[in-house]
């Protein structure tokens, strides 16, 4: 099992350059508030992946198996498939409605480096696991 190791200054980079993107959602920007229409969630919002733990690249047949794992995980919770969005790159990921502490639970399980998430009108924000 690989170790989740803090991130490389351009990993980091990477993710704050991202744009995140979820139906029903404003595209989230890390950093940034989000540009809520209608009413504003007021409970937590984490969108977290299960494809490529530990930031190492697989193959897409292994990821979209670990989504699906993923998705089976988060039976009973409220949730949408999206997408994370750098140039030419693209990886799947769901925004969940659940508190940050399970949604962190759930990273570490599928491996992840971190969580993005909303909440409220507060700048949308990236969590580490390392």
């Amino acid at each position: 099992m690989a170790a989740i190791l803090p991130p490389t200054p351009a990993v980091h980079r990477s993710y704050r350059l991202s744009t995140y993107h979820v139906p029903g959602l404003p595209v989230v920007h890390i950093g940034h508030r989000p540009h809520w229409r209608g009413m504003v969630p007021r409970r937590d919002i984490v969108l977290l992946s299960a494809c490529n733990p530990g930031g190492r690249r697989r193959a897409d047949g292994w990821n979209r198996r670990m989504m699906r794992r993923l998705a089976s995980a988060l039976a009973g919770l409220p949730h949408v498939l999206g997408e994370g969005r750098l140039g030419r790159w693209s990886e799947p990921l769901y925004a969940v409605r659940v508190p940050l502490a399970r949604g962190l639970v759930l990273a570490r399980r599928f491996r992840q480096n971190a969580v993005v998430v909303l909440h409220g009108n507060r700048p949308a924000r990236l969590v580490y696991l390392a």
